[in-house]
């Protein structure tokens, strides 16, 4: 059941006969929801749709071909186009946050399309290969965790997939050679990692995921048939060649690629930096003032984490050295081990469970699919990072936060609980199971913003501390603040990248300065940030707008503020621009004021 201003909203509007503009609207969004899943059969698998109507899309891969490109910034701007056609003035509540929604969408990523010719569609992927994107190091993991076998057909369609995942990789290999001619290499960096992960990828079929997980699952389901050969004969015959065109180009470009990490050494790169940053964080901060913020917040932090550190006799050094310091003590870290990951994970789940109880008292609903911890699979570990994978629709598959376990030692107990909340409850799952479930149109179910997602976990973040769960622990404090720190150096290090030209090199010691991450961990963020400019910023962006609205909140309405009410608002009308938010918080203070 939807409560508060989502609520309210939601019965007024259908209490109300729909004006001609609002009826526009809902069937615009139904068609823009068919033609994503039309382009998108991972998506549609994903939300677990891939049936009926839509069975055939669990035999396809995207299009990811210049032509196909192309089709998607046309078919962007032909939305654009059909929206603005629809009245904005003659909408209100969330029907104008539906189409403010779409709108910023269209608006930003036509923009970037019209301006720039490389990368992905829009601003902030520049590269088609790298040691964090490409289709090497998607598809695996999604043919694994995604697509579900429960019949022949089933088995049928994960082969078609993996014979269009090396059709996928010769559509990348084009689009690398397009890029390449404009001048856009990867880092020299970025190409190296890409290399090595493309060589853990590239295993002996009775060692390779892509083959072992259809045998394994049809196993299990009893399905009769050889799936282990067959599936070996695709990864041998044409996904095996396809990843070898892959890594001979990426060879041949090496001796091309440079080491400066920023995208302002690329065709129009401030700009793209510029497009890129406004996307990630739906606002219109400008990279002087995103260094700034990051300065400031990380100061404020780090007054409190001094404090906390003299309590653990840790009294030498900035905060960054003593965060160093803590990492070198060993404090909290488990055996580098399979027995010592699972355990891990054991312990993570008890964290989870311990919070799924006290949630009510600052969350008003609370997502009926569950969560599970996983661990990143060690072929795809080296270049992935933690991240969440959301529920399916159906309800057939629960949201999955999946943590990267490759060394224990960068993984100490004093921050794991708190990444376990920001990829968890109350951090993602909440929110994105939440906004499956919600009810809105289709279109918006499923859209994902940065900005709103990010900041929303980060924010999560911040409610678990005033909730008190690290009192009387000034080490889990501690990681509660690191995890906040990370996020501010983020700030600082990718304006630092992208902006003001920093080396990596500079970049990843600004950042170890900041929030003392080893050295390998900390190259890994900052090379994650080179290949994805304005994401990092993202997170602390979207927390501080949040807190600023909760704070507006709170002064409007005094003793009738009431936290639970205030995250059923923001979480209940789904994933959008930070702009947009705000138009959700006014309509919620309007409500509760009545």
């Amino acid at each position: 059941m939807l409560m508060a201003a989502a609520a309210a909203l939601s019965t007024q509007a259908r209490a109300q006969p729909a004006t001609g503009a609002e009826a526009q609207l809902a069937t615009f969004l139904d068609q823009v929801f068919r033609e994503v899943l039309e382009d998108n059969p991972e998506l549609v698998t994903s939300l677990g749709l891939d049936k009926g109507e839509r069975a055939d899309a669990k035999a396809r891969l995207r299009d990811a071909s210049l032509e196909g490109l192309a089709k998607q910034k046309a078919r962007t701007a032909d939305q654009l186009r059909r929206l603005k056609a629809i009245d904005r003035s003659r909408l209100s509540g969330m029907a104008a946050v539906n189409y403010d929604t779409l709108a910023f969408e269209l608006e930003t990523s036509d923009a970037a399309n019209k301006r720039f010719n490389y990368g992905g569609a829009g601003a902030g992927s520049p590269y088609v290969l790298a040691q964090i994107s490409g289709a090497w190091q998607e598809v695996p993991d999604f043919l694994d965790s995604q697509h579900s076998i429960e019949t022949r057909a089933d088995c049928e369609a994960y082969l078609s997939r993996l014979e269009a995942f090396a059709r996928i990789m010769g559509e990348e290999v084009e689009r690398v050679r397009h890029d390449a001619g404009l001048g856009v290499i990867p880092p020299d960096f970025a190409i190296a990692g890409a290399l090595k992960g493309m060589g853990v990828l590239r295993a002996p079929a009775d060692k390779s995921t892509l083959v072992t997980a259809l045998a394994r699952k049809a196993k299990e389901k009893g399905i009769a048939g050889d799936w282990q050969a067959q599936a070996t004969k695709l990864y041998d015959g044409k996904v095996i060649p396809a990843l070898d065109r892959q890594m001979a180009l990426l060879k041949e470009l090496q001796p091309k690629a440079v080491h400066e990490a920023g995208c302002w050494r690329l065709p129009d790169g401030q700009e793209y930096y510029a497009h890129a940053l406004h996307s990630q964080t739906t606002s219109r901060i400008s990279p002087d003032e995103v260094h700034k913020l990051g300065w400031d917040v990380t100061k404020e932090l780090s007054a409190r984490a001094d404090v906390l550190f003299k309590e653990l006799g840790f009294t030498k050094g900035t905060v960054g050295e003593r965060y160093i310091a803590l990492y070198e003590s060993k404090k909290g870290v488990y055996p580098n081990t399979d027995a010592g990951k699972a355990q891990i994970l054991a312990d993570l789940t008890k964290v989870v469970e311990a919070m799924q109880k006290r949630l009510p008292e600052q969350f008003g609903t609370l997502p009926k699919a569950g969560v599970e911890i996983r661990r990143i699979p060690a072929a795809t570990e080296g270049g992935s990072s933690t991240h969440y994978e959301s529920p399916s629709l159906d309800g057939s598959r629960p949201g999955v936060y999946w943590l990267n376990l490759r060394d224990t030692a960068e993984s100490p107990w004093w921050f794991l609980p708190t990444t376990t909340y920001h990829e968890a409850n109350p951090g993602h799952h909440m929110q994105i199971a939440l906004q499956r479930e919600a009810d809105l149109p289709m279109i918006r179910r499923v859209m994902g913003f940065g900005a709103y997602a990010e900041g929303w976990a980060l924010y999560a973040e911040q409610v678990v501390q005033e909730m008190g769960v690290y009192k009387g622990d000034a080490l889990g404090e501690l990681g509660y603040i690191h995890d906040a720190l990370l996020r501010s150096a983020r700030l600082v290090t990718d304006s630092g990248l992208h902006h003001l030209r920093w080396s990596r090199e500079k970049a990843i010691a600004e950042m170890r300065g900041i929030e003392g991450d080893p050295e390998p961990l900390a190259a890994q963020e900052i090379e994650r940030y080179s290949v994805w400019p304005g994401q990092a910023c993202s997170y602390m962006v979207g927390k501080v707008t949040i807190l600023r609205l909760r704070e507006k909140a709170k002064a409007a309405l005094g003793p009738k503020f009431d936290p639970r009410k205030f995250h059923d608002a923001i979480l209940l009308s789904g994933s959008m621009p930070l702009t947009a938010l705000e138009n959700v918080v006014d309509l919620y203070i309007e409500k509760a004021k009545a």
